[in-house]
């Protein structure tokens, strides 16, 4: 059975607003929109190198991409039937079709057909390890998923409070592996965690002595994850404009600065362990060693704006095996895919302005990718 966490906060554009609010749902099997961002990758190719067991597939580059591509069949489609891509956002506006380069027909990206049956027809190149296969299998959600409309309230919806079982102003949640799910609670300036099967009441994990500076305190966290390697909590404390990290151990009063002076929104982590943050104002995502101050830029870092190197207020993020970075493009109404090493983006989602058709999307939020693909985004629909 399929199960995912639904945040409900579609309430506000603003950067910051506790006068939403209610609670989360625990959703089991079927019925949310959702996007597929296409088919198998293959990274690190030049362009038409044979990337399946077929010989018939090859790798097309993607526009903005260092060296990475769909793998798909080669033959598809001819010359003539290819038509530009939207030059503003690499996008294509036909069903199954992807921006890809195609340099032997033509010198801009092109709109090319990839079928629902592309992974069969395009299987990858066998691997000696069963890991990657028994990972694969996890947390897929098939392209034709139905979701009930109705969910189980796991946390809060209690009505706006301080009490463990009520939330002001719930934002970024993580759910661990044993389903331990932790919620940065913006207005209470707290970070809450339920554990599977817990009573209605959840427990204060960071912060909780009101809003201030000390680092026994936060001011409106916005984000949070698990850092299991650690057994940490890391937290975007952004009304501090700070990272910082708290011991889940029991007893644990105050946490540690990770990184200062940022305006931080949303922060993940890689299986490398490199974390990544989201900075509304310099409308960026830089990712960090832990213990580093700096960071190294992967998306935006050009000012704000909808071009395709640029972000709009990114507010939250998810990363891949492949250090690919998916970003909720808050004002451009847009996903963003960010390759390793990618100089510009790739509209994944949304990009064709506010709104409430199939094609938009109306200030995406939260966001998750499974290993098919499959990208879900959570928004404040119009």
């Amino acid at each position: 059975m399929i199960t995912t966490f639904i945040l409900s906060y579609f309430n506000s554009s603003d950067v910051f607003n506790t006068d939403t609010w209610f609670h989360i749902h625990f959703i089991q099997s079927h019925s949310l929109s959702i996007v597929r961002v296409k088919s198998q990758s293959c990274d690190g190719m030049s362009q038409y190198d044979r990337c399946s067991r077929n010989s018939a597939c090859a790798c097309f580059h993607l526009p903005g991409a260092s060296n990475t591509g769909i793998c798909t069949d080669r033959y598809a489609v001819t010359c003539s039937e290819l038509t530009p891509c939207n030059r503003s956002t690499n996008s294509c506006s036909q069903s199954d079709h992807i921006c890809v380069h195609h340099p032997q027909c033509h010198d801009i990206p092109v709109c090319y057909s990839v079928p629902n049956s592309n992974k069969q027809f395009c299987p990858p190149i066998a691997t000696t390890t069963t890991t990657k296969l028994t990972t694969e299998q996890l947390a897929n959600i098939p392209a034709n998923a139905k979701w009930t409309q109705n969910g189980v309230t796991i946390a809060g919806g209690h009505g706006k409070g301080d009490a463990t079982n009520q939330f002001s102003g719930p934002y970024g949640l993580f759910v661990d592996d044993d389903q331990t799910v932790v919620i940065a609670d913006y207005g209470n300036h707290r970070i809450m965690q339920w554990k599977n099967g817990d009573t209605p009441n959840g427990q204060v994990v960071a912060g909780g002595k009101g809003e201030g500076n000390g680092l026994h305190q936060l001011y409106g966290p916005t984000d949070v994850l698990i850092d299991k390697e650690t057994d940490s909590l890391i937290i975007c404390d952004a009304g501090n404009r700070r990272v910082v990290r708290w011991s889940r151990r029991s007893g644990t009063t105050q946490g540690e600065i990770l990184i200062d002076s940022i305006d931080c929104y949303g922060v993940a982590m890689d299986e490398q362990r490199y974390l990544y943050v989201s900075d509304y104002e310099k409308h960026e995502v830089r990712r960090y060693q832990l213990g580093e101050k700096n960071g190294t830029l992967v998306a935006g870092g050009n000012g704000k704006g909808d071009g395709l190197n640029q972000l709009n207020l990114p507010r939250y993020l998810f990363v891949d095996r492949q250090q690919t970075v998916y970003v909720s493009d808050h004002l451009n109404h847009r996903v963003m895919k960010w390759n390793k090493g990618a100089k510009e983006g790739i509209v994944v989602a949304g990009g064709e302005g506010e709104g409430n058709a199939l094609t938009q999307l109306s200030y995406p939020n939260g966001i998750f990718v499974d290993t098919l693909g499959t990208l879900v985004t959570i928004e404040r629909k119009i």
